[in-house]
């Protein structure tokens, strides 16, 4: 029977080192060119039976396998991207989990396990970064069956207190775990390899354990469909000579030059023929070459492929592409439904935009978590008729988030028009964060400038022995007690009588324009006399207008100003009865 190789797809959290394992068994550098040296869309690399062999000879000795070689999936490393590490592992028939074996189980790692469950993907745990471990005696390319053998004792401690660390994290989340020589049944207990990306050592054991699972449990699965292609589109590139052309993941079936396919896109299925197929060299990245592909008639699954059709206009990234009959082969319905883009919009909120369906979805879930409304959202660049619209809506609507994306030249000429905001970004968390620090010191600004428009609840104390002069003004020395006070407020007393207005304020030799919860300080009232209107001991409030009582449920108030605001309120309507209703 004849077999295809497995997808196995690398998860992890960021910067635990799946791209530079991968690098590693490549012999590549695709990590040093990513932007932020972090994944940010899935890539594929193919590595054939013949160059696991040449690399794990040292303890692999003359045994051999059926299964043809594997076809990585390099999904992208932060949070954000649980949408494109979702279709990764829905493609993938066994999974490479990288954790750093300092850190352990992180909130990413947590998140990749529970994809991985829900695809009921199986996988192992490539226990990276053993050459930091103080002590660690690293030999370039060696197996780790023979690294432990060299260590120090100590060493060989701190590794095993840090390992069984994972292994209790890893229970905690409800999966037995352990290192993969001491495992009797593979289908109860996940496989640990500890490895180093860094120095190439455990890479040999790793590739050993993906393929004697591959061979011993998988065979059925992989078991070759002569059926009609099925795949996913990863990118979509301008390459000259070809025009636009479309990296794709084979994952079933085979592809041909001149078939019909449907493509999938933000409305109806693209159909269109296959011009060229051309295949990367084993080891090499589809995302990013060292040679030129070449060119083949025919393909099966599972590969990594550049494909060119005589339509690709409209085709998204991230959508399904399809071998079909034709215009109304049934399976057309079906690649509509898989290219529908699932973002929660409303009716009040921002825009967004990226480059790929999974990026845009992978967007949405990280706004989303930060609690921030989408009201719009696209594919492509940012564009003039984005930035228009952006501007209809409130101030705190007016910004557009772009995810890998570039502005049009139209949209940077409308952009000096608008009074908007676009924040762009090729990684996707910094994007949000960015987003999210220049909210939140927006809505400090604006809090402080609403406070600034009227007066805000505010009460005071009249501490004793503490009257400077009686009267025009008198000054008294105050503690206030919840909220500001600033010169020109009006204040009121316990039982609602007028309590002059506030001309000055000191601390020591110097005027303040305001004072705090908390500060003590002489205040100049003009208006009364200490000893009659106000005296030594009293509470004095902040009087507010009526109509700035009924706006301030909607401002930021702190407890005590909300206790200060409700004693005024009660004091007020001892007189009124409906006061601030």
């Amino acid at each position: 029977m004849a077999i295809r190789q497995p997808v196995v797809s690398v998860l992890g959290h960021v910067d635990h080192g799946k791209t530079k394992l991968l690098d590693r068994v490549r012999g590549t550098s695709v990590q040093a060119r990513e932007a932020g040296s972090i994944t940010q869309h899935i890539g594929a690399t193919e590595v054939p039976i013949d160059h696991i062999y040449k690399m794990c000879s040292q303890i692999l000795g003359k045994k051999r396998f059926d299964v043809p070689g594997l076809l990585f999936i390099d999904t992208p490393g932060h949070q954000a991207f649980m949408t494109l590490r979702a279709r990764g592992g829905s493609l993938a028939d066994l999974a490479v989990l990288v954790i750093d074996i300092k850190e352990g189980l992180m909130p990413q790692t947590i998140e990749s396990i529970r994809i991985l469950r829900q695809f009921k993907t199986p996988f192992v745990i490539a226990m990276n970064k053993i050459d930091t471990i103080q002590g660690w005696n690293s030999v370039e390319g060696r197996p780790f069956v023979l690294a432990e053998k060299v260590q120090q004792e100590r060493t060989m401690e701190v590794f095993n207190e840090k390992m069984y660390n994972i292994i209790g994290q890893m229970s905690h989340e409800g999966i037995s775990s352990d290192r993969y020589d001491r495992i009797d049944d593979f289908t109860k207990t996940v496989a640990l390899v500890p490895i180093s990306a860094k120095e190439g050592e455990g890479i040999q054991d790793l590739m050993l354990v993906l393929i004697g699972l591959a061979q011993r449990f998988l065979e059925s699965r992989l078991e070759k469909n002569e059926g009609p292609g099925k795949g996913t589109i990863l990118e979509i590139k301008e390459e000259k000579g070809l025009g636009k052309t479309l990296d794709i993941i084979l994952y079933s079936g085979t592809l041909r030059r001149g078939d019909t396919v449907a493509l999938g896109t933000r409305g109806a299925p693209i159909i269109t023929k296959i011009k060229a197929i051309l295949k990367p060299k084993p080891l090499d990245e589809i995302r990013d070459p060292r040679d030129r592909f070449d060119s083949v008639k025919e393909l099966n699954a599972a590969a990594g492929v550049k494909i060119a059709c005589q339509n690709v206009e409209g085709a998204i990234a991230g959508g399904p592409i399809m071998v079909v009959k034709g215009p109304n082969d049934p399976l057309i319905a079906t690649i509509k439904e898989e290219s529908q883009i699932k973002v929660d919009v409303v009716e009040a909120g921002i825009t967004i935009k990226a480059d790929a369906v999974g990026s845009l979805e992978a967007l949405a879930f990280e706004a989303k978590q930060a609690e921030i409304p989408i009201r719009k959202y696209g594919i492509g660049e940012i564009t003039r008729r984005d930035i228009v619209e952006a501007a209809y809506g409130d101030r705190d609507d007016s910004i557009i988030l772009g995810f890998n994306v570039t502005m049009s030249k139209d949209a940077e000429a409308e952009l000096q028009n608008q009074q908007i905001s676009v924040f762009t970004n090729p990684i996707v968390y910094q994007l949000i964060d960015e987003y999210v620090l220049w909210r939140d010191e927006a809505k400090k600004k604006a809090e402080t400038d609403k406070r600034s428009e009227f007066a805000f609840p505010a009460k005071i104390l009249l501490l004793p022995n503490c009257t400077f002069r009686v009267s025009k003004p008198a000054i008294v020395g105050v503690r206030v007690i919840a909220g500001k006070i600033r010169i020109g407020q009006k204040l009121v007393t316990s039982s609602g009588g007028d309590a002059g207005r506030i001309k000055s304020i000191h601390t020591g030799e110097d005027t303040l324009k305001e004072a705090s919860q908390g500060d003590e300080v002489a205040v100049g009232i003009e208006g009364v006399t200490a000893g009659r209107q106000i005296n030594e001991g009293d509470v004095l409030y902040v009087d507010l207008l009526e109509s700035s009582v009924k706006q301030l449920p909607n401002m930021d108030l702190n407890s005590d100003e909300k206790a200060a605001m409700e004693e005024l309120i009660a004091i007020k309507r001892k007189q009124d009865m409906f006061w601030g209703m």
